[in-house]
């Protein structure tokens, strides 16, 4: 079946269409009433079904026969360490430490926080808790210990797992210091903190609340997975809120399970067997859904990857894990990429491995722009899977679904729209506008499985910010259009549209024209105040390491080239070099941050930021080129 009709049967007929999806995995018990609603008048899926997200990922496939088969691939460069674990291996370990927290007096319905680095114990970790549904809640390994004294207060753990420390390029983080930092923060205080110890000789603090983790893994009992409605959490994931708190997104279990499911096969296009790579980290959405638990229920062997796309050891590292352990596909965030871009820009390092295996390159967690998707198609010989997705929706919302039909890559488009997301461009009335007009980017309720049940412990908040602002849709937050054949492009979020003297224009597209100059390795365009026009664009530009051109020279040509795509209105004459841009540790550029120092605003660092002394540079750039002094 091609795409359109197999997405039509998903609109027309969604509870036919996930029904039958839903089919594809092993319940306890089979839902009859697949579409409801729940207390507070918002869409449910299988709400009498019963399933275990562990059991499927793993009892499953031994059942089957396939215990012997690798479940994880661990390879961790910063450790000079490479592990491949079985299923069996696999379901000894989470079977044992689920065991191990029911002794600690966890049970159905408590909370956990897991705080680590990306080692297999991190995994072990989600699947344990899930498969006695305790509600994990991953929080990403080095966040400072405000921030996860912000969460231990908001989902109120009962217990903390954690290990002895991270390991970055050239630095260890201390995580159970910093973890017993957050609890002494915290009002909430958890009874257990699990501890692992990593062996890399750094001092452990210790405290009456602490676990061994191995000792405890040893000592216990492993226990079967427990029956769960499909509706019960299965996680909280924190996502930034625009009011500097941030929001707990819950998900459920079956719905999650039957999205995930269908994703692995028909928007990855991998089949059982297959060795699927996502480049991300269990902190992230990308990690629970794509690291964790889509590979793991579909079958899959799954790269845990702890490293960087640079300087682990150099900008070969992707390739070599591609080549070594027989990734059919892979996804990663499009820095990732311009980071070995700029490394390594005629991409002679990919020429050292055989990368014969690699089917399709997937990028999310930004805008792609097109010079990174032009480079990587030419550089890998494979198509490139711009997709778009959120937090909230746990797993792809616009793709070419290249399991269903591998259509046209259309560079600056995440192309349509997945099964069962009816995405609409909408005006500020809430009506869809014509092609080519830039709007809202909304989707038509009810979402499909696998998406956001609520916000933790805030259900106003939730219906206040997805709901309220187009009855009937839930509001991504971000703008776009569509084009004549129905590609949709996202150009980001509503305020990186900037109002300059009454033109409202896209600072993406801005960006696009920037990133495309042959000295750029990446940038950021942004709105800043301007005493007369309102707002005016501002770009910031990392050059590639083997550029010979001055900078004069650049920022003239960079500004030359916005004025003949774009034109005079977009009055865009400010273009300053800078070694690096203010990032998350999941790799997005932060410009809002960028615009608010600019502005001279009062702003707040966020938590996910990868490194805060970033901040003091661009201070010290913007003062010297009298940017913010109006």
């Amino acid at each position: 079946m091609l795409y359109q009709d197999f997405y039509k049967k998903s609109i027309k007929y969604p509870e036919q269409f996930w029904k039958e999806q839903a089919q594809q995995l092993d319940w306890y018990k089979q839902p009859n009433t697949i579409l409801s609603k729940d207390q507070h008048d918002y869409f449910q899926w299988f709400e009498d079904g019963q399933l275990n997200l562990s059991y499927l990922c793993i009892d499953k496939h031994i059942k089957d026969g396939y215990g012997n088969q690798n479940a994880i691939i661990y390879d961790s460069p910063v450790t000079n360490t490479k592990q491949h674990i079985t299923y069996n291996q696999l379901h000894k370990e989470v079977s044992k430490l689920a065991g191990g927290l029911l002794s600690l007096g966890l049970k159905k319905g408590d909370t956990c926080i897991i705080y680590m680095p990306m080692i297999p114990q991190a995994l072990y970790a989600m699947l344990a808790c899930v498969r006695i549904g305790v509600i994990h809640s991953v929080v990403f390994g080095g966040f400072a210990p405000h921030e996860l004294a912000i969460r231990i207060d908001d989902c109120k753990p009962k217990a903390v797992i954690t290990a002895s420390n991270g390991i970055e390029i050239q630095r260890i983080i201390p995580y159970k210091p910093y973890v017993d930092d957050a609890i002494a923060q915290a009002k909430n205080k958890p009874e257990h903190v699990i501890v692992f110890d990593r062996d890399q000789e750094v001092d452990i603090p210790k405290k009456s609340y602490d676990v061994d983790y191995k000792t405890l893994v040893e000592t216990s009992l492993a226990v079967d997975a427990v029956p769960l409605p499909a509706t019960h959490p299965s996680y909280i994931l924190y996502t930034s809120g625009t009011t500097g708190k941030p929001k707990g997104i819950i998900r459920d279990t079956g719905g999650y399970a039957t999205a995930l499911k269908f994703s692995m096969k028909n928007v990855y296009g991998v089949n059982e067997d297959d060795v699927y790579w996502a480049a991300s980290d269990v902190g992230w959405v990308v990690g629970h859904s794509f690291i964790v638990y889509g590979p793991l229920l579909n079958r899959n062997t799954t790269i845990l990857f702890e490293g960087k796309p640079i300087k682990t050891p150099d900008a070969s590292t992707f390739w070599r894990v591609i080549s070594e352990h027989n990734v059919k596909v892979m996804f990663t965030a499009p820095t990732a990429i311009r980071a070995i871009k700029k490394e390594d820009p005629e991409g002679q390092m990919i020429k050292n491995y055989d990368l014969s295996c690699l089917k399709y390159q997937f990028l999310a967690g930004e805008r792609c722009d097109v010079a990174t998707l032009t480079w990587t198609q030419e550089k890998l010989q494979v198509p490139v899977i711009d997709h778009w997705w959120q937090t909230e929706s746990g797993w792809p919302m616009l793709a070419n679904m290249v399991g269903v039909q591998l259509q046209e890559v259309r560079p600056g488009s995440a192309s349509f729209p997945v099964s069962g997301y009816d995405i609409q461009i909408l005006n500020e009335e809430g009506h869809e506008v014509e092609a080519g007009v830039e709007g809202y980017v909304a989707a038509k309720l009810p979402l499909p499985p696998g998406t956001l049940m609520n916000l933790w412990g805030n259900t106003e908040r939730f219906k206040s910010g997805y709901l309220n602002k187009f009855p009937g849709y839930y509001f991504s937050g971000d703008g776009g259009y569509k084009d004549e054949d129905g590609y949709i492009f996202i150009t980001g979020r509503v305020d990186d549209i900037i109002n300059v003297a009454g033109h409202r224009l896209s600072t993406a597209e801005m960006e696009e024209i920037v990133a495309s100059h042959k000295s750029v390795a990446e940038c950021a365009v942004f709105g800043v105040h301007c005493d007369i026009k309102g707002q005016k664009p501002l770009g910031l530009v990392v050059l590639k390491s083997d550029n010979t051109n001055d900078n004069d020279t650049i920022q003239n040509e960079i500004i030359k080239d916005v004025r003949h795509e774009i034109g005079a209105v977009a009055s865009f004459k400010d273009v300053l070099v800078v070694n690096r841009l203010p990032k998350t540790r999941s790799g997005k550029i932060l410009r809002k941050l960028l615009r608010n120092i600019a502005d001279e605003q009062q702003y707040n660092i966020p938590s996910t930021i990868d490194d805060v002394t970033i901040i003091d540079e661009i201070k010290t750039i913007y003062q010297t080129h009298h940017i913010g002094i109006h």
